[in-house]
């Protein structure tokens, strides 16, 4: 019987020492149209996570400061799971809807319509990428590489193709 509670517990420690190489996070859903919550998604997407958190912090927009905390927790829990923190990017984020609150919009006349209050959510996966550095070095690489290739080697022994039948002038 020892041996099979033994056999448990070396199962949970290979559980928990294995490494995860991707965290998955999100915001609660909240009042605003996904239309701009995805602008602000865009606008972190593909940057490492700490410039990520830069952006929401200077941006102007309402549910930034909501974003970035989401960021900062998102972060210290991939930390802990054993993700590299200077190498954290934010690799995936994306925005679902959550079901629109109908309201009554009156109108003159006695008429009326109706409002949707949006909520939304928004999404991001962490993962281990390349620094800033080591992307920069990578741009800089291709860019000198385009530059060094050739234009090609001109040809003047091909025919004219749809010669005219008078002059040029």
């Amino acid at each position: 019987m020892s041996s099979t509670g033994g056999e448990a517990g070396s199962t949970a420690l290979a559980k928990a020492k294995k490494a995860h190489s991707e965290h998955r996070y999100r915001t609660a859903s909240f009042k605003i149209s996904p239309r701009k919550l995805n602008l602000l998604s865009r606008q972190v997407a593909g940057k490492p996570i700490d410039q990520a958190i830069l952006q929401m912090e200077f941006s102007d927009k309402r549910a930034a400061g909501r974003i970035k905390s989401m960021l900062c927790t998102a972060r210290d829990h991939a930390a802990v799971k054993g993700i590299r923190r200077e190498r954290m990017v934010v690799s995936e984020s994306w925005v679902n809807k959550v079901d629109a609150l109908p309201r009554v919009d009156i109108k003159g006349r006695s008429r009326t319509g109706i409002k949707h209050h949006r909520y939304s959510r928004m999404h991001v996966v962490l993962k281990e990428g390349p620094t800033k550095e080591e992307t920069l070095l990578k741009q800089r690489k291709k860019a000198l590489k385009r530059a060094l290739v050739s234009a090609g080697v001109v040809r003047e022994d091909v025919p004219i193709r749809n010669p005219r039948p008078q002059w040029a002038w």
